[in-house]
């Protein structure tokens, strides 16, 4: 298991060098820059701002510097907000999605999963086919039109919850509920599916036949070989969840990272694009060579090479 985890975590560093070096390339060859505005520049003037943010080096040196100041956690400042630094701005609107993402992934991890191992087991029957219309709507409903909803009913006609902000706990019923709608749709069927499959297996006949209860049949040897697909679709689901989604982000009047991505490719500010888009890639990278090593975990059987 060690030398597996050393090779993951070597094969982790060369994808977030990739996202580092794909970033700064797709960066630079976006046409203009972000200081154009619609007056002119004076050449003086142009010519000193760029020495001041290093655009004036050539493309290998600045490459060059861009890693070695990423290597030293060092983000650069924004090219657009004065006086701040990338990570400064990632840090004030991160702690608004990561309470979303977390809160979303709870609630999506437990009724995800009861909602696919009751509607495997009650197979064809009434709540079965209740769930899979529903999670049906989940995936293909967009979350704007749930938060749109979710704001109507609860918010102006009911008035149970607030329509703006993050002030509260009560802030974040509706953008949890409304980011985690598809991926709780997903994981109920994906669940289902993995369930049904599982019990279909020939040491699952062998459990019952040694007249194991269903109960102890499916907690000790059908859902731990069921989870597995699931915990592999979870890692990536956690890290989208956690860095935020800029249309539930925008509909209920929060300054999360999503937004600030949005932004900053509007205003073409470099660095905050970079630094977000790497933020983003080493946080799903980390979290897919956590759920890996999970594995082993969940299911003792597996093995690396």
């Amino acid at each position: 298991m060690g030398r597996y985890i050393i090779k993951r975590v070597i094969s982790a560093i060369i994808t977030i060098w990739f996202i580092l070096t794909l970033t700064f390339i797709l960066m630079k060859a976006i046409p203009g820059d972000p200081f154009m505005s619609p007056r002119a520049m004076q050449p003086e003037v142009k010519a000193a701002v760029y020495a001041k943010y290093g655009l004036d080096k050539p493309m290998f040196e600045q490459y060059i510097t861009y890693l070695t100041n990423y290597l030293q956690g060092d983000f650069g400042v924004s090219f657009k907000k004065v006086g701040l630094t990338t990570q400064q701005i990632i840090s004030s609107g991160f702690p608004y999605s990561l309470k979303i993402g977390i809160g979303a992934s709870i609630f999506i991890i437990i009724f995800g999963i009861s909602f696919g191992i009751l509607s495997a087991l009650k197979q064809n029957k009434i709540p079965d086919r209740t769930l899979m219309v529903v999670s049906t709507l989940g995936s293909t409903v967009p979350s704007f039109v749930f938060a749109t909803l979710f704001l109507y009913v609860f918010s102006k006609k009911l008035g149970w919850v607030p329509s703006f902000g993050v002030g509260t706990l009560r802030h974040y019923i509706g953008p949890v509920l409304c980011i985690g709608m598809f991926s709780l749709a997903y994981v109920t069927r994906l669940t289902r599916t993995s369930i049904l499959d599982v019990l279909q297996q020939d040491y699952i006949r062998t459990a019952r036949a040694k007249g194991l209860s269903e109960k102890k049949v499916i907690i000790k040897h059908a859902l731990r070989n069921a989870l597995i697909p699931v915990v592999t679709y979870l890692g990536p689901m956690i890290a989208g969840l956690v860095t935020g989604s800029f249309v539930i982000e925008k509909v209920f009047g929060i300054a999360g990272i999503g937004s600030l991505f949005t932004t900053s490719i509007t205003n073409r500010d470099y660095t905050l694009i970079m630094g977000i888009t790497v933020f983003f890639g080493v946080f799903v990278v980390v979290t897919t060579l956590i759920v890996d090593i999970l594995y082993i975990f969940i299911d003792p059987r597996i093995k690396y090479d």
